[in-house]
Order: C-alpha cells, then structure tokens, then sequence
C-alpha cells in the first residue's frame, strides 16, 4: 500500500508532466499549429457521465455546461492517472530513482486512448480516419504523448530535487 507521501508525489509528477504538455500544446498554438479542445473533452465526458459513449461527430452534439473546466479537469485527472500507471508498472524504486525510458515508454503507450478510443467515440474514426490530414493528425498525437512522457521524468526528477 503506497503512503500518503507517495501517492503525492504520483499526483504531482502527473500534474507536472501534463503541464509540460500543456507548455508544448501552447507552443504549438503560437506557430499556428491546432491543439486540443479540451472543451470537447468535457463535452465528451459529460455526455459519457449521461451513459452516451459515441457519437457521430462531438462538436454537433448538445453543449454540456461548464464542458471546458471538465475537459480541464479531465485532462489533468488523466495525466494523474498515467502517472499513477507508471509508478505502478516501475514501482515506488521509480519515484526515488526516475529514468527517461519508462517515463517515455509510458507516454508513447498512453497514444492508445485518444487514437483507439476517444477518437472514435467522438466520431472521427480509429486513430482519426475521419479527419482530414489523418497520419498528421496521428503524428501530432504521438509527439503530444512523447512530450507527456518526457514530462513525466522531468516532474520526477524536478520533484526529487526539491525533496
């Protein structure tokens, strides 16, 4: 069973590493390149909460209220939740001793949800066949995922530092 400690660490490498997407997605934005909608996330996941997973396209569908601060909350809580995973794959040794591999390993394997998941249950298809541009999409979500995982380390060894 972890410690309280511990499970705050997890918690904070998982808010960092997002942040650090976070960072990356605004740097996108300034050059011009799409990022995300968290907005659409939110409308998403309330939706979801409403028992409807799939739809043909999300930004048709009924906006949710307060769908952006969800898709926030969400996109964080998930970057927690990835985070969690890792620790739970490397073991607690990881938060004391982090390295880039696993924390890179993770963040290319969370590409899984969005792609295979998300995607198509807001209708633009298996790792976003729908969409135009597809493969650029898909390539954006990858690098998006890497830079996650590269959060993932930085959070762990920035929080190690302090600690």
């Amino acid at each position: 069973m972890p410690s309280l400690l511990e499970t705050g660490r997890v918690l904070l490498i998982g808010v960092g590493a997002t942040a650090v997407m976070d960072l990356w997605l605004l740097l996108l934005a300034r050059l011009g390149i799409r990022a995300a909608d968290f907005a659409l996330v939110g409308r998403w996941i309330g939706h979801l909460a409403q028992g409807r997973v799939a739809h043909a396209s999300i930004s048709k569908a009924l906006p949710i209220p307060h769908e952006l601060r969800l898709g926030w909350l969400t996109h964080y809580g998930v970057g927690m939740a990835y985070a969690g995973l890792l620790v739970a794959v490397q073991g607690f040794d990881w938060l004391r001793a982090p390295t880039p591999l696993p924390a890179l390993a993770t963040g290319l394997v969370t590409v899984v949800v969005p792609l295979f998941v998300m995607q198509p249950a807001m209708g633009n298809g298996c790792a976003a066949a729908r969409m135009p541009a597809q493969w650029k999409h898909c390539l954006r979500v990858l690098a998006n995922h890497a830079v996650f995982g590269a959060g993932l380390f930085i959070a762990a060894v920035a929080l190690q530092q302090v600690s």
